[in-house]
């Protein structure tokens, strides 16, 4: 497994834990992600990697419904991209896209790995979950906003930057900033 492959492990093993600690009676409980419920935020985990995919030609198999069992629906996803990851000849395609010529591995890693971490707290959140983000995931969600530019507000994606309290950790302040009140 290479450095990308590994991160995606452990991040969707988060997210997975995450997942299977969501009570029975809190999967329509309202996200921080404007009108989206938990549920939804594992459903876009689970469906974004399909993009990834299509633009190196493959496509997602089929997975279980979210709405029948998140968990099953995340653990497919998740089997699909980290075989992918785990794959040298795979996770090097490249294509072109939208932030450049990337390899479907930097994609996943950018991208799919950012959603992990935000997501997952995001599913905590809404869940009344552990929300601690570890630090140096926090620096890594910081340091990939400064490369989405305008992208990063556009529909869908994140909300306006807030204003954290003063003297608030780096977590919640990089929430603020992609438009979530952590406090």
């Amino acid at each position: 497994m290479n450095e990308i492959s590994e991160r995606y492990a452990r991040l969707a093993g988060e997210f997975a834990t995450t997942i299977a600690g969501v009570p029975d009676d809190r999967w329509t409980a309202p996200s921080p992600c404007e009108g989206w419920t938990a549920r939804d935020v594992v459903r876009h985990v689970v469906e974004t990697p399909a993009i990834f995919l299509r633009l190196v030609g493959r496509e997602m198999p089929e997975v279980p419904s979210v709405d029948d069992d998140p968990a099953a629906a995340f653990d497919a996803s998740r089997k699909v991209v980290q075989a992918d990851l785990d794959d040298p000849e795979r996770a090097n395609v490249t294509f072109e896209g939208v932030f450049g010529t990337m390899t479907f591995a930097e994609s996943i890693d950018r991208f799919i790995n950012f959603d992990l971490v935000v997501h997952r707290w995001d599913l905590a959140h809404a869940t009344g979950q552990d929300e601690t983000i570890a630090p140096d995931e926090i620096r890594r969600v910081e340091d990939a906003t400064a490369g989405f530019g305008d992208a990063l507000r556009g529909e869908g994606v994140c909300g306006p930057a807030l204003d954290p309290p003063a003297g608030c950790d780096e977590q919640t302040k990089v929430l603020a900033f992609l438009g979530r009140k952590a406090w």
